[in-house]
């Protein structure tokens, strides 16, 4: 079976600090894959924060987000308390979704590496919509 292969971008302008908890090992005695993608959220939540933004509000008051794709690759184990950091990178945008890129470190050790395609959506229209010039400028 093929694998996705995913590289580790040249920078990243965003990094959410986080430990591994006992809720996120799993019974390999490591971190979950659940528990990453739940990771790679606060991350994306800590990251918009950040930037004046949220899920549900790209900076123009209508705009949100929802998820299109998710991909991982895992490189190394995380362990019960590990402190781990999440770098992330937004790139690829189009005129309705954007991507943002992950690399998962425990110090100089590479965890994983994850990306997310995001569609941004008016949820109260449900319908999608274009990315905000509000969010542009955020990210520039």
């Amino acid at each position: 079976m093929p694998k996705i292969k995913l590289k580790e971008c040249e920078k990243y302008e965003y990094q959410y600090k986080t430990r591994v908890n006992v809720r996120d090992i799993n019974y390999g005695g490591h971190l979950g894959n659940d528990s990453l993608v739940g990771i790679l959220h606060e991350a994306r939540i800590d990251l918009l924060n950040k930037i004046g933004c949220s899920e549900l509000d790209l900076g123009d008051g209508k705009t949100g987000i929802i998820m299109a794709d998710l991909a991982v690759n895992f490189k190394a184990e995380a362990f019960l308390l590990d402190e781990i950091t999440v770098f992330s990178h937004i790139d690829e945008i189009s005129s309705v979704s954007f991507r943002i890129f992950h690399k998962i470190t425990r110090g100089e050790t590479i965890i994983a590496l994850a990306e997310t395609g995001l569609v941004c959506f008016n949820y109260k229209e449900k319908s999608i919509s274009d990315v905000p010039e509000t969010f542009l400028k955020k990210i520039n």
